[in-house]
Order: C-alpha cells, then sequence, then structure tokens
C-alpha cells in the first residue's frame, strides 16, 4: 500500500453517558463523553505501527465507503461498534437514500487481502441484548469465529483466563507466562477451517487446560486472500482491567495480532 509503516484504522471505542442525579423533589442531568482506545494506540504507535482512530460517532458517516478508501490500510480494526454505526449513516436513517453496505464492503475487503480484527465488548459480535448483530450481516462471512444469537455476554466478575492452545503461533511471538485475567467476554463458538489459539477457562480451575469452559477467546483465519481475527474481551476497561492494560506484554501482543493480519 505504498507504505513502509503498517497502516491501521481503528474504529468504535467511544460513548457518551447521560446521566440524570435525582435529590428528592428536583433533579438534574450531565453529559460525558469518554474513548477507550487510549491504550491500545498506544501500545501499536510503540510498535511502530501508525494508527488512525475514528470513534464511533465519527465512524458512523466517516467509514470508508469504497473499496479504493479501505485499501488505504493494512488492517481495520473494530471494537465496540455496533454494526448499525456502519450499516445506517444518517443519509440512510434519516433520509432513505440508498448507500454503500460497509459491512459487506469490509467482506470484500477481506477477501481481496485485507486484515481485519474484531475486539470484544458490549457492541462486538452479536453484544449486548444481540444489539451488535454481526451475525446478521455479510461481515459474518469473514469472521473467524460461531457468532450465538441473542446476547453473547459472558461476564466474569471472578475473573477467567485465556488459555493459549497454539504458543507457537505468531501472534504469540515474545510472549511467555500466564496471561492476565479478564472479567468478561463475548461468547464465541468455533468456526471450521479456523484454528482456535486460545480459549476461556475460568478463574477457579486452575492451570489444567481439561478443565476449560470451551468458549473461543483469540481465534484467526483466512479467507480469500485475506486475513481476520477474533479476539473475545475488551482491549481495556471494563472487561480488560488494569492487569490486562498494564501487562509486560501489552503492546507486543497487539502488534503480532496486526503484522500478521498484514502479513508483514
Amino acid at each position: 500500500m505504498g507504505n513502509d509503516r503498517i497502516r491501521v484504522l481503528l474504529a468504535g471505542e467511544s460513548w457518551t453517558s447521560h446521566t440524570v442525579h435525582v435529590k428528592g423533589f428536583d433533579s438534574f442531568t450531565t453529559s460525558e463523553y469518554q474513548e477507550g482506545a487510549d491504550a491500545l494506540i498506544q501500545g501499536l504507535t510503540e510498535q511502530n505501527i501508525d494508527v488512525e482512530f475514528m470513534p464511533n460517532h465519527e465512524a458512523n458517516t466517516a467509514f470508508p465507503s469504497d473499496l479504493s478508501a479501505l485499501r488505504g490500510f493494512d488492517v481495520v480494526m473494530l471494537s465496540d461498534i455496533g454494526s448499525n454505526t456502519l450499516l445506517l449513516p444518517p443519509n440512510t436513517f434519516k433520509h432513505s437514500q440508498p448507500g454503500a453496505d460497509r459491512c459487506r464492503l469490509l467482506a470484500d475487503y477481506v477477501r481481496g487481502g485485507g486484515g481485519l480484527a474484531m475486539i470484544g465488548g458490549y457492541f462486538s459480535f452479536s453484544g449486548i441484548d444481540g444489539k451488535a448483530r454481526y451475525q446478521r450481516t455479510a461481515l459474518n462471512d469473514v469472521l473467524p469465529v460461531t457468532l450465538v444469537d441473542g446476547d453473547d455476554r459472558a461476564e466474569a466478575p471472578a475473573g477467567v483466563r485465556p488459555v493459549i492452545l497454539k504458543a507457537d503461533h505468531a501472534l504469540f511471538r515474545e510472549i511467555d507466562g500466564h496471561w492476565p485475567r479478564f472479567l468478561g467476554y463475548n461468547q464465541l463458538r468455533p468456526k471450521q477451517n479456523c484454528p482456535v489459539l486460545a480459549h476461556v477457562r475460568s478463574a477457579g480451575n486452575g492451570d489444567s487446560t481439561e478443565n476449560s469452559d470451551g468458549d473461543v477467546f483469540i481465534a484467526a483465519g483466512e479467507f480469500g486472500d485475506g486475513r481476520s481475527a477474533a479476539f473475545a474481551s475488551d482491549c481495556g476497561p471494563h472487561w480488560g482491567p488494569p492487569e490486562f492494560v498494564e501487562w509486560a506484554h501489552y503492546g507486543q501482543f497487539w502488534g503480532n495480532l496486526v503484522r500478521w493480519l498484514a502479513r508483514a
């Protein structure tokens, strides 16, 4: 793509909270905008990877609507961004104007040689109350996992730890020892011909993989000339606690994942 450094488009990882405060008879509201991509962007930047961050409210209109624009990036990462944000820009939702199916474009981008990663969250995969609904989109065909119908959250306040199944895979280069625990993940199932690289073990199950719960934690696949990967938990809070974000191998892992997707 004409650039020696890998170029990543990271879409999602932002939200606005609108809170009602009630004090007896009286009430008032406050609003707060937040982003959750700082640690991931820093980790990738330290791995000499260029990141263009597109928060949810910008992605609704600014996410690429043609293949030529998508091909300006080696890898696209979707993190906590529901399919409706891609499918329903204002021109379509408000004004009933036809437009590009950006989930289908992403699928074509992958088959044509692009790299795609979906990172877990309340609006990833199937999502909370099933509202992310990627299983109802063309993107489902190039995800390396099988999505469940309905709400796919596996909340794990006691913590779960991923079990690495293929430690020699490029995603785990220069990473050793136990992984940190996570406080939840999206429930994912294996897909035929897509290797499961890590699955989930409950925190109380010790170190043996024999007692694993069996849900996919990391999977990878090849579709046409491109590659995709699924990471079932958050890249940061709340499912990804400080133990993960501050982990010595945090940046190395995400760098490995992007380099594998980009065939670099």
